[in-house]
């Protein structure tokens, strides 16, 4: 059988926005945690990766949104990955109530041999046995978000606090969307485009960096930026109208 992982939950007070839906922030969550389980049951979580000199990247996600669900609320969680290609994987996921599709979405991986800090081809990442799945079912493609943001809406600086660095010794995935959208306002955040989210990583970022937070807005929707002391990108995001 194909290799997949579904878990229900109920949306607790915890995971939910001021409008008491589950938040944008915390759906990347929820994906970014049943990735991690399931690659763990797969046998190539993050521990056992570490174990052969390895770790995975993420390089982008993409999550379209239906109707996020109210406090409370019973919903699955699924994800599978795709059979991978020369040196990039992608893993899907969907959020669902009974039958309702609420979100779907998918993030594009990378493995990095740590010694070396060089790419590893995903041909001998995954067991031979595994079934992966062979057709997306999310076949929107990422998009480009426009890297140079000179002269966009400076929003503040974020400085990266010990609470917001993983087991990798980098900021979390999800702790760069938290940093941006706590920014706004809840006005904002109730006029906040969110058809389509979505986020490319370009360079890790460590306690105690000064992150510049900018933003665009376009007929596409709203972009941020998160920018390094030096002035390289860490983050893109995209809002989508």
């Amino acid at each position: 059988m194909e290799a997949r992982m579904q878990q229900e939950l109920t949306v607790l007070p915890s995971v939910c926005d001021l409008e008491a839906k589950l938040s944008v922030a915390d759906v990347f969550g929820l994906f970014m945690d049943i990735a991690a389980a399931h690659a763990d049951a797969l046998g190539v979580g993050a521990e056992a990766m570490i174990s052969r000199g390895l770790f995975w990247l993420t390089v982008k996600t993409k999550v379209r949104f239906f109707r996020r669900p109210r406090l409370m609320e019973r919903v699955t969680v699924h994800t599978r990955p795709l059979a991978p290609e020369k040196v990039r994987s992608i893993r899907e996921y969907r959020l669902t109530a009974g039958e309702e599709l609420l979100a779907e979405g998918k993030t594009e991986w990378a493995v990095m041999e740590i010694q070396s800090g060089r790419i590893h081809p995903m041909g001998d990442v995954f067991s031979p046995e595994l079934e992966l799945g062979r057709e997306p079912v999310m076949t929107a493609p990422f998009q480009r978000i426009p890297p140079d943001f000179s002269g966009d809406e400076l929003l503040g600086t974020y400085r990266v606090r010990g609470t917001d660095i993983d087991l990798g010794g980098h900021m979390n995935n999800v702790a760069y969307l938290r940093a941006i959208l706590g920014f706004l306002t809840g006005q904002q955040l109730k006029n906040l485009p969110q058809r389509e989210v979505e986020i490319a990583f370009r360079a890790p970022c460590f306690e105690g960096e000064n992150l510049e937070i900018r933003r665009r807005v376009t007929s596409e929707g709203w972009d941020f930026a998160a920018l390094k002391p030096d002035g390289a990108l860490a983050v893109l995001v995209r809002c989508g109208a």
